[in-house]
């Protein structure tokens, strides 16, 4: 799993920072809206039906060949809706330009709700290693189209036609490795989606809003020239949390619903998995937010993007710990209380938004990081009270390391100065990054020795 997601997510980046140095700041601002509006597709057509296949007592390949019906049909109307509502979703963000982008992207939708089936199935097995074909295969395919269209001067259109190469591609390649969905229709199997979907999916729905609101508020404040700079930031704060908490995530709820059949509690596993992603995020985040400024690496115009960057890390260390234990609930069968968290959640973004979005990118940045932390606390007593939550006393300890690692990281990075090079070189960041990492690693070992060794 975390090899897919290594492969898949690194080479997203990749093509986030080829965009960086290839776009301009309106380009790449007006290639995150599109791809904000479509991710917003992607979970409405879905609505949180795959996990019921992981869930599910019936015969997995018909709740499958059910869902697939349910998801792709729902793909094509979507894809059509925002073809034709294009030129009014750009006019409502004051952005014209992200229309002519949005119509070809939307066109990815029913391939990627075929591709969300075959998926479910493999979770439902655990059988992540067949996942890494179609998942990383065709991220990496996507990519690579990406690189070569924006090398060769395609501009924002470049990212549009690898998504498309992606979303086709996978379904394509989950059938070679023998995952074969045949659409098929079980009424009980669909009224036992339709009864998910009511809880689970509309907090689906406010988790994706969650992760695309902030560019739709930017750019109807500021416009696609701040979106770019967002979105630089955003896009590289995004990443320990993709490696390390979604990874976890995605094998939690699996996991948890098997032990729950199997009448296991689920308090140590919780446990344990909490205080992997404190440890591995909270290290990476560290390292990231010292590097904050060496992001003009890919030229002096992203200079901007640093303090928001360095803000997102934090904000990005909050989600990853509601991630996970949102995948706890959902398979503890709590999926009401994990919808009002997501609801309240959402209700303190949209609040913070409304009132600080046109003060700029960091304000946003600062939105953002306020909103997370304070639903983190209210999670964790929904847990706790329900006897599946982390012991406090190591969640304190976990914390703590993180905060450790920060500062001394922070301290470090504010010594070398520009001991390596300046701040746009390549070889100083990569030199000032490795002396951050072993600070990092030794601060986590002394902090959480006995974490280490389990």
């Amino acid at each position: 799993m975390f090899l897919v997601n290594l492969i898949s997510k690194g080479s997203q980046m990749a093509v986030t920072l080829v965009l960086a140095a290839f776009l301009t700041e309106e380009g790449l601002g007006l290639v995150a809206l599109a791809v904000a509006l479509v991710n917003i597709g992607q979970v409405v057509q879905s609505m949180g039906v795959y996990d019921v296949v992981s869930r599910t007592d019936r015969d997995p390949r018909q709740v499958a060949g059910t869902l697939l019906v349910l998801s792709a049909g729902t793909g094509v109307v979507l894809a059509s809706a925002l073809a034709l509502a294009a030129d009014g979703i750009a006019h409502a963000l004051d952005a014209p330009s992200v229309a002519p982008l949005l119509r070809p992207a939307a066109a990815s939708l029913p391939f990627s709700a075929v591709a969300g089936v075959q998926m479910g199935l493999l979770h439902r097995n655990l059988d992540f290693r067949r996942r890494l074909l179609p998942d990383a295969g065709g991220a990496v395919l996507g990519a690579a189209v990406t690189v070569v269209l924006a090398v060769t001067g395609a501009g924002p259109y470049s990212l549009v036609v690898g998504l498309l190469c992606t979303a086709v591609a996978q379904p394509l390649l989950g059938v070679v490795v023998g995952v074969r969905v045949r659409p098929v229709w079980d009424a009980g199997a669909a009224g036992e989606a339709l009864r998910w979907i009511a809880v689970v999916g509309p907090g689906a729905v406010v988790a994706v809003l969650l992760i695309n609101l902030d560019y739709l508020a930017i750019a109807r404040a500021h416009g696609p020239e701040a979106v770019g700079v967002y979105s630089l930031a955003y896009r590289i704060a995004w990443v320990p949390y993709i490696l390390v908490a979604v990874v976890l995530g995605g094998v939690v709820l699996p996991l948890c619903a098997k032990l729950i059949r199997e009448g296991v509690g689920l308090s140590r596993v919780v446990g344990r998995f909490t205080t992997a992603v404190l440890v591995l995020t909270g290290g990476l985040y560290a390292v990231t937010a010292a590097l904050a400024d060496r992001v003009v690496v890919f030229g002096a115009r992203w200079a901007e993007a640093a303090l928001p960057l360095a803000l997102l890390c934090l904000y990005g260390l909050g989600i990853s710990l509601l991630h996970l234990w949102y995948q706890v609930l959902k398979a503890a069968g709590h999926a009401r209380r994990y919808l009002a968290l997501e609801v309240s959640h959402l209700v303190l973004l949209v609040g913070g938004l409304l009132a600080f979005a046109r003060q700029g990118v960091v304000a946003v940045a600062l939105v953002q990081v306020a909103a997370a932390w304070l639903v983190v606390p209210c999670t964790w007593w929904s847990l706790a009270r329900r006897g599946i939550g982390p012991p406090p006393a190591s969640l304190v300890r976990g914390i703590g390391g993180v905060a450790a690692a920060a500062a001394c990281c922070a301290a470090v990075a504010s010594g070398i100065g520009d001991v390596f090079g300046p701040p746009g070189s390549v070889v100083a960041a990569v030199g000032e990054g490795v002396v951050l990492a072993v600070v990092c690693v030794v601060v986590v070992l002394v902090a959480n020795p006995e974490v280490v060794r389990r």
